[in-house]
């Protein structure tokens, strides 16, 4: 064993029974498989109550523990900024998230925290690179080559890492409420003719209430290699699968290291929970619509916990631009990015003037 593959202290290493290579996690049994021989076993979960505990946001990460619990290098990208991690073996040549060669390996550090828990990958690598292929095959208005792309881009599995929050939100709101009704008037028309029309006017009134929610699961991308955007998009995460964490699932895997620390992800949490129960206060406003909503939200019970997410990445350029493709490793929800291409919208541009000109052309015949 060379310096290089040396585990650090504690760290755990994957034997098969078989032949003694090393294992890696397989998305497609979801358990360890062997490369070489074909042998498989499952990965013992187990009930560690630790993978679910939630820790008081005024604890901080004192109380996280360190490190993934296996050797692992770290891989920076000079363009995109990510921090990847991957095995100590592996020679990485080009970034995961943004398809960039500039990116420098270096030892990792042991004093990231370790996630609480992750959700496994279920999508395997076949699946995802046909998921892409179909995908470019439904743009309608992007660059005709682009479709060649499916058969050159190679989807890549990552841990991405998240923060969640849990809250307890005392809410208190003001608005006016309005109330539609109906008014008939009187008015003259352009020909001097006396007429009658009905309008719709609004009665306001002054409103508040108050309300209690809480907030499980509130989700926030610490991700610095994937747009912000794009992971927005994914709406089919359920942390109700996590499960413990446990090296043995990153065996083979890239995981990003967290580039969002806690209480900046927390801003972000804190804003998104502000936005829904602000939504939520407007629903309450009776009447038929309302303005000058005000809302004054008390925060109460707030925990965290750091977990990875699957995500297959798929980073690919056209005219030197990079662009992503993502399908979300637990479901197999998919959101991406694609060139537009100027010909065909100005052709269907052009198709649309010539119908609405033809059309003119016959009614004033």
């Amino acid at each position: 064993m060379t310096q290089q593959d040396a585990a650090p202290p504690g760290a755990e290493t994957f034997p098969c029974d078989g032949c003694g290579a090393k294992l890696l996690y397989d998305a497609k049994s979801q358990g360890m498989a062997c490369r070489f021989c074909g042998h498989k076993q499952v990965v013992v979960v187990g009930n560690d109550p630790s993978a679910h505990r939630e820790i008081p946001i005024e604890e901080g990460l004192a109380l996280a523990e360190r490190g993934l619990g296996t050797a692992v290098r770290e891989v920076d990208c000079r363009e995109c900024g990510s921090t990847v991690q991957v095995a100590p073996q592996e020679q990485t040549t080009r970034c995961a998230f943004c398809g960039s060669h500039q990116v420098l390996a270096r030892e990792a550090s042991g004093n990231r925290v370790r996630p609480a828990s992750l959700v496994p990958f279920a999508v395997d690598k076949a699946r995802a690179n046909d998921t892409f292929a179909e995908w470019l095959g439904k743009l309608w208005f992007r660059p005709s080559d682009l479709r060649k792309l499916a058969k050159l881009q190679e989807m890549g599995g990552v841990y991405v890492p998240f923060w969640t929050f849990d809250a307890t939100v005392h809410a208190r709101w003001t608005a006016e409420a309005g109330y539609y009704y109906q008014e008939t008037e009187h008015y003259t028309d352009s020909q001097g003719n006396r007429q009658t029309r009905t309008v719709t006017k609004t009665r306001w009134e002054p409103a508040s209430g108050r309300r209690t929610d809480h907030y499980d699961d509130t989700i926030v991308c610490a991700s610095k290699g994937l747009p912000g955007d794009l992971v927005d998009k994914f709406e089919t995460w359920s942390t109700s699968e996590l499960v413990p964490y446990k090296p043995d699932y990153l065996a083979g895997w890239k995981a990003e290291a967290y580039a969002i620390d806690l209480m900046p992800a927390w801003d972000r949490g804190k804003g998104k929970i502000e936005d829904e129960e602000r939504s939520r206060c407007g629903r309450d406003v009776p009447g038929d619509t309302h303005r000058f909503l005000s809302v004054d939200c008390a925060f109460s019970g707030v925990t965290f916990k750091h977990v990875l997410l699957p995500v297959w990445i798929a980073a690919y350029r056209y005219k030197d631009k990079p662009y992503q493709f993502l399908v979300n490793g637990q479901t197999g929800e998919v959101v991406g990015k694609a060139p537009w291409s100027i010909f065909k919208i100005a052709f269907l541009v052009l198709v649309i003037v010539a119908v609405i000109v033809a059309i003119a052309m016959l009614k004033n015949r």
